[in-house]
């Protein structure tokens, strides 16, 4: 793996990287979102921040857990809805605009490259704003659960707390009196954010249409990903064992350092922008 401790050097290689595979794919993580004011999970060297998110059986299983998450994402869920696309955002949309990029798959769930301007995009964990009901397969936008859990709780809409990542917050209390309202559609059933919670697994339409973009790529560049969760970590392994070369933008650990060609350690934001002026 080519690595270089000089941004200089790095940005030429990852530049001659972009112009050597113009049907470049992108993989990115929560980096590309830390500068929109969206915290990430993992530290450099890929480790845990924080508590693990929500679990998916133990939402799907216990009303307590339901009570606290939809609690929490009262107070944090802002940060998320006003958050604006960064530095990296753009940068990536300029690169797609300007034929460099065939397309993106994001493990982020905040829809800012769509923001950004960006068209081919596979959203691999879902979408924040929207809140699915588990029984009859109803959907709703986020704001108007929000606007609901506010009616129903209205000494919760005044609590603040630190903002975490994916619309969580550092929020503790007795969430005993808090009260969830069922899907109104079907009348019981639960209702959940459209994304793919921890121990949850991808659904397979969406999987087969990353794969597929993989398939069709002649590379794979991994922007802002430690890839320590397996969804993200599955295409990397499936584009080295396709002989496909794979780059990587990010600062610290990875789960697939052993299978890049280059890694580069810069600002996410800044190393962007830096090569998309470059095309």
């Amino acid at each position: 793996m080519l690595q270089s401790d000089f941004p200089e050097a790095s940005l030429e290689a990852l530049a001659a990287f972009i112009d050597r595979h113009p049907r470049l794919l992108v993989v990115t993580g929560a980096g590309v979102s830390t500068e929109s004011g969206i915290p990430d999970y993992r530290d450099s060297r890929g480790e845990w921040k924080r508590p693990p998110p929500m679990d998916h059986r133990r939402f799907m299983a216990s009303h307590a857990a339901r009570q606290r998450y939809w609690a929490r994402a009262l107070v944090g869920f802002r940060a998320l809805s006003e958050a604006r696309p960064g530095p990296a955002h753009r940068a990536l949309a300029a690169l797609e605009a300007r034929g460099r990029l065939a397309g993106i798959i994001t493990q982020n769930v905040d829809g800012l490259h769509q923001r950004a301007g960006s068209r081919r995009v596979i959203d691999l964990h879902g979408r924040a704003e929207l809140v699915r009901c588990m029984s009859c397969d109803g959907r709703r936008m986020r704001h108007d659960l929000h606007a609901e859990l506010e009616a129903l709780n209205p000494r919760w809409r005044e609590l603040g707390a630190a903002i975490g990542p994916d619309g969580d917050a550092d929020l503790e209390a007795d969430f005993g009196d808090f009260r969830v309202p069922a899907c109104g559609r079907c009348g019981d059933g639960i209702l959940k954010p459209d994304v793919v919670f921890f121990g949850d697994s991808v659904p397979g339409e969406r999987l087969a249409a990353a794969l597929a973009a993989i398939e069709a790529a002649e590379a794979l560049l991994v922007v802002g990903s430690s890839l320590m969760v397996y969804s993200g970590y599955r295409l990397v392994r499936q584009a080295a064992r396709a002989g496909k070369p794979v780059a990587c933008l990010n600062r610290g650990r990875t789960r697939a350092d052993d299978l890049y060609a280059l890694k580069a350690s810069l600002s996410i934001g800044e190393g962007l922008a830096a090569l998309a002026a470059r095309f």
